[in-house]
């Protein structure tokens, strides 16, 4: 049987008062830590930074991939086994007839 999803528009009033909280804190704690834009700018020339700036992102994604499919799996939504396909001849030969 098919699931059919709801119309209902979703709304993203939750996520965005967490991302707007996330980023007030964060950019507190910069101010707080004593972060400028002179000393930001000599970190990111560190070959360390550039490489977690990169990785950190890109483990996330990939957690957050791993993470949907694990539930997708347990939710037991898989697909039934496809019939198994009949052989195609790829090349014709003398003798045989197509169809």
């Amino acid at each position: 049987m098919q699931e059919v999803t709801s119309s209902k528009r979703r709304t993203f009033g939750l996520y965005g008062t967490v991302s707007a909280a996330l980023i007030t804190v964060g950019a507190t704690a910069a101010v707080l830590v004593g972060v400028s834009p002179a000393s930001a700018a000599t970190l990111a020339t560190s070959p360390d930074t550039q490489i977690m700036v990169f990785m950190i992102p890109l483990t996330l994604l990939v957690l957050a991939m791993l993470f949907e499919a694990a539930r997708f799996a347990l939710r037991g939504a898989l697909p039934a086994r496809a019939p198994k396909r009949k052989r195609v001849r790829r090349y014709w030969s003398p003798g045989h007839n197509e169809g």
